[in-house]
Parts: structure tokens; C-alpha cells; sequence
């Protein structure tokens, strides 16, 4: 068995089609279907179920599959311990990210280029079930998401909420804004299908009310070009000050504490890579929770100027 063959089943699950397959792993489709048919020889069972086009992988293919990754996660975990031997780590770190932490990645990523400038890093942004199975299956390295008390779990932050409201507003005057008041604004909110809106609508249950947004977005981008409009108003995680900052005309105002409060951590998969090991050893050594509540004071502040 080669290891080719492992990846050559790999490109064929994820793409479910044999010519798209054999363009991703950059040979003919008759050389990638004969390498398939040969690892379904050595192993003694069927792998791909066929008919005039790919239909599924067989249940022993599903769990060849799985092997399948975790052998390609062992060779490339190799690859980077001879690299660290010699004293030059490289590779590409794999990192997925939920999208509301994307805008503190920065904080993480540039130090690590700065302190291994032979890695590249890919950075996705991806739901928080995506990211469980991209772990899962050896797709990444290392997630940033909400994160528990699991022992995998590196904490960076806790998710502060703030309102981002229309200077002209009367709330925008307010030291602190209640949660009921917040709620009877016009917002801009992610939609539901976010786990960060979910989190928010627990908050306003909490406080006895139910937010009925004007505008929803599946995007941070999209959620903050309506609110540079100045016509609505929304409920922001401070991260999000780190790369948009406030729009103009715009005021941020502090909301009363929410009795729970979500924390945004590093985590890595269950075979831990050396470049992931690598990201944790120098996250360990980084303020990420200081920066971003050194920018939030920040912006509150200038109310007052």
C-alpha cells in the first residue's frame, strides 16, 4: 500500500467525482481509478460502490477512509518533527476559525510568522460543527471556537458584547445599556444559523426579551456594511473592534453584564501536529484577552471626547 493511493481515496470522498478527483491530485482519471481498484485489491475489499459514475464509498471504504486520514496526519506529522530536528519548522499550519474570532487571529498569526517564517498558514472560516469535524478528520491543525472547560481547550478570551449604535440615538448617551432597551432598537444581527446569534438570543431570554431583527447577515462583513449606514444599530463581540473599529457617526456603548459569558479558545485535534504544538507553545506567551480589552476601553473612552 502507498501512501499516494491513501490520498488518491481522500481526493475521491471529498470531491465524489473521479475526474475532479484525478485534477486535484494532478494525474489522468484511468491512473487514479487503477490506483483505487489496486488498494481495494491489496486490502481485500470493495471500497467504492460504481456505477457509470462515483456513487458512495462501500462501509468498509468509509472506515478505510478514516485511516486513510489519519495515516496522511501521521506522515505529515513526521514531516514537520524532521523539519523542527533540523531546526527550520515548516509546513502550512491549518487553521479553522468561527467567524466571530476571525477578527483576533491576527494577534496569534503574526507572531507565530514572525517566530517561524518558514510555516505558511491557511486560515478558514467555518462553522462550529465544521470546525469539530475538520479535527476530526485531520483536515486542521488547530481551531479557534468556543470552547468549555475540555483539557484540549487553550483559552484566549472571554466574548464581551457592546452595542454599536447611531451617535444621534439617545442609548448612545447611556454609560450602560440594558438588554430590554437594546432589544427594541432597529438592529442588524447574524442570523440564527450562527452559533454567536444563538448565544445572544440566550442572553436576551435571560433578560425576559426577544430581539426582532430589521436586518440579518450570515457574515461579520455584511452585518457591518449595514451598520455603517448609520440606520441600525447592533450587538457586536469586541473582537470585532480589532478589525473594523467603529464606523463613523457611530458611538459603542457598554451593555449590562450578561450572567454567561462565552469563551473563545485555541483547540487542537486529538493527534496534536508539531506546527500546532508550535501555535499553543507561543500562544501560551501572548495577552490575547489584554490586547482586546485595551482596545475596547479604547473605544469606550472616546464617547467622552
Amino acid at each position: 500500500m502507498l501512501l499516494r493511493q491513501l490520498e488518491y481515496l481522500v481526493a475521491l470522498a471529498r470531491e465524489r467525482h473521479f475526474a475532479r478527483a484525478a485534477q486535484a491530485c494532478h494525474v489522468s482519471q484511468p491512473s487514479l481509478s487503477a490506483a483505487i481498484s489496486k488498494l481495494e485489491r491489496e486490502l481485500g475489499v470493495p471500497i467504492v460502490a460504481r456505477g457509470r459514475r462515483f456513487e458512495s464509498l462501500t462501509p468498509e471504504g468509509e472506515r478505510v477512509l478514516l485511516w486513510a486520514h489519519r495515516m496522511l496526519a501521521d506522515r505529515d506529522a513526521l514531516r514537520q518533527d524532521l523539519s523542527r530536528m533540523r531546526e527550520s519548522l515548516s509546513g502550512v499550519l491549518r487553521i479553522g476559525a468561527i467567524p466571530t474570532a476571525l477578527p483576533a487571529a491576527p494577534l496569534l498569526t503574526t507572531p507565530f510568522c514572525e517566530r517561524y517564517p518558514h510555516v505558511r498558514v491557511t486560515l478558514e472560516s467555518l462553522s462550529s460543527q465544521e470546525i469539530t469535524r475538520g479535527l476530526d478528520e485531520f483536515e486542521l491543525d488547530i481551531a479557534m471556537t468556543y470552547v468549555d472547560s475540555s483539557a484540549r481547550a487553550l483559552p484566549l478570551y472571554e466574548e464581551r458584547y457592546v452595542l454599536l449604535t447611531p451617535a444621534d440615538e439617545e442609548i448612545a448617551s447611556r454609560p450602560v445599556a440594558r438588554w430590554a432597551d437594546v432589544a427594541a432598537l432597529p438592529l442588524c444581527l447574524l442570523t440564527s444559523k450562527m452559533r454567536n446569534r444563538r448565544i445572544l438570543d440566550g442572553v436576551f431570554a435571560d433578560a425576559g426579551v426577544q430581539p426582532v431583527p430589521v436586518i440579518e447577515a450570515d457574515t461579520v462583513a455584511t452585518l457591518w456594511a449595514h451598520v455603517a449606514t448609520r440606520k441600525w444599530s447592533s450587538v457586536i463581540a469586541h473582537a470585532w473592534l480589532q478589525m473594523f473599529g467603529a464606523p463613523e457617526g457611530m458611538r459603542v456603548v457598554r451593555i449590562e453584564d450578561p450572567r454567561r459569558v462565552p469563551q473563545i479558545g485555541l483547540v487542537a485535534g486529538e493527534q496534536v501536529s508539531m506546527l500546532a504544538r508550535a501555535m499553543l507553545g507561543l500562544t501560551r506567551g501572548l495577552d490575547v484577552r489584554g490586547e482586546l480589552d485595551r482596545l475596547l476601553h479604547k473605544h469606550l473612552d472616546r464617547r467622552d471626547l
